[in-house]
């Protein structure tokens, strides 16, 4: 532990999106299993909309830079941060900056033939999190 620590003083020289991250994700785990679904879908932008598919080549280094840390912390969070938590954590990083993403929530089957939700977010072309559709028929799209 102490040495994960240090790591994380000597080496990271983004601390300030890690632990921003970590809050998201935990603020954002907390919303989806305490809120409503209208209050919930409030938070995920303008239903219905996309954002340009077209990015500044700074826009899509940030986009990535996002993407490393919200799955890295997501990786090791004790409370369970699939890809929705991922997506609006990413989201709101990336609103903070004032770049434009489309929220995208899905569903598919999975290996045993049931139903399974996905959700993933875009930067203009880039995939921030969840991979693209994946296989997933799309339910509903935000803009923020």
């Amino acid at each position: 532990m102490i040495k994960a620590i240090i790591g994380f003083v000597k080496y990271n020289k983004e601390k300030g999106m890690t632990i921003k991250s970590y809050i998201y994700a935990a603020f954002f785990r907390m919303c989806i299993l305490a809120l409503k679904k209208q209050k919930l879908e409030k938070m995920l932008g303008e239903r219905g909309q996309e954002s340009s598919f077209e990015e500044t080549e700074e826009n899509y280094k940030i986009a990535k830079i996002v993407a490393r840390h919200v799955n890295r912390v997501a990786n090791h969070t004790p409370w369970e941060s699939k890809c929705l938590v991922r997506a609006m954590t990413a989201q709101k990083l990336l609103k903070e900056k004032k770049i434009h993403t489309t929220l995208y929530l899905g569903v598919g089957k999975n290996e045993e033939g049931g139903m399974r939700a996905h959700a993933w977010l875009r930067c203009g072309s880039y995939f921030v999190t969840g991979g693209g559709e994946s296989g997933c028929a799309t339910v509903a799209k935000f803009r923020k």
